[in-house]
């Protein structure tokens, strides 16, 4: 019995058995964008009929990229016309995100599929910039996505998303994410004044960070990235512990200084059993805002030689541009602002390339087992 009748049944309407095996064959070894499973493995065709000599099927995409839907559909299309009896496909498209494994002994979280921690390990690299454009490009593609400010001392997220205002509460137990853009938010920067600084001792923190994560109502997210802080402290140790982290992500620039402690980060979440997804050279060059000329004025090659000695995915590079700058403190990031221009296409390049990562990962099958509570009558 083929993989077809297997995960499908009757749902093979108007295919013979031999076309179901030359199907099956056909699709062996091709794989999705960025993915290293093939189409065979990650079982995401269903209801596949044939009439008039075409063949019809729901392609379920492991992870967002409405861009690559024409692309895929030309290649298959022409792979599989290449079977006797089938002269043209019509495939429908859909997004179908699961949740994904994370560190051991963490209870998963019943709206969040997935959680990707972005840390650095050091400050002022472009982290933050970075992170939501992550988000915004991982939406723009169709998933579900929030982001938790979990800089609880130096909040930026109200000022990258341009939101103001607090968060409301409809049962004054928890918190409505804020909204912009098509993502979720939530930050200690909703609930204090700009100018009031955070006075608190590490346990104040950690119990912070778990409030915001646990205590705001996300709507059923497929991701949430969490902006971290800098450092490999009191935060990240609340991350590793207590938190269900599918992967993380390095942003480091090419200078020595910032690659001393993007080391520093990978060894952290490897130490936590937290994957790492992979390493962004942030401020990879600079471009002059007036005549254009490109210049590595921190280096080179330095996050790509990185995750060459740990043997992690590069995702890509970012330059450091004025525009960038400026469309972040004007709260619209570069997916917003620019969505067709060049950063947002390096932006969603590197999304595809966590999320398909995470597409390849194992399942997380806890949250989907019920709760079994005994009751004394």
């Amino acid at each position: 019995m083929g993989f077809l009748d297997r995960l499908f049944g009757d749902a093979t309407d108007g295919i013979s058995e031999a076309m179901k095996q030359q199907i099956e064959s056909n699709l062996s070894g091709f794989s999705l964008p960025h993915m290293k499973t093939d189409l065979n493995a990650i079982k995401c065709i269903q209801d596949l009929s044939l009439k008039s000599h075409t063949l019809s099927f729901t392609l379920n995409w492991p992870y967002p990229a409405k861009s690559l839907h024409a692309e895929v559909d030309e290649k298959l299309n022409k792979l599989l016309c290449q079977i006797e009896g089938i002269d043209k496909t019509k495939i429908n498209h859909q997004i179908k995100i699961k949740a994904h494994q994370t560190q051991p002994n963490v209870q998963a979280l019943a709206q969040i599929k997935n959680i990707i921690a972005v840390g650095s390990g050091k400050g002022g690299v472009g982290k933050s910039t970075t992170s939501i454009n992550l988000a915004l490009a991982l939406a723009e593609q169709g998933a579900r996505v929030g982001v938790l400010d979990a800089d609880i001392y130096g909040p930026s997220l109200p000022t990258l998303l341009g939101l103001h205002g607090k968060p409301n509460s409809e049962d004054g137990k928890s918190m409505q994410p804020m909204q912009a853009h098509g993502l979720q938010a939530m930050s200690i920067g909703f609930l204090i004044e700009e100018d009031t600084p955070m006075i608190w001792r590490g346990p104040i923190v950690t119990q912070t960070l778990t409030q915001l994560l646990k205590e705001t109502a996300w709507d059923n997210l497929d991701y949430l990235i969490i902006d971290l802080p800098p450092g490999t402290g009191d935060v990240q140790l609340t991350l590793a512990q207590q938190i269900p982290v599918s992967g993380a992500v390095i942003v480091t620039t090419p200078q020595d200084l910032a690659l001393i402690d993007a080391k520093k980060a990978y060894k952290m979440f490897e130490k936590v059993n937290i994957p790492v997804l992979g390493i962004i050279e942030n401020m990879s060059t600079h471009i002059c805002s007036n005549c254009g000329h490109e210049e590595a004025i921190f280096g080179e090659n330095g996050g790509e030689k990185l995750a060459q000695t740990y043997g992690i995915p590069f995702l890509g590079a970012m330059p450091l541009a004025m525009a960038i700058r400026q469309q972040a403190d004007q709260g619209k990031p570069s997916m917003v602002a620019e969505p067709d221009g060049a950063y947002a296409n390096k932006y969603r390049e590197i999304s595809f390339k966590i999320s398909a990562q995470l597409a390849d990962a194992k399942r997380n099958y806890s949250a989907a087992f019920p709760k079994i509570v005994i009751e004394q009558s």
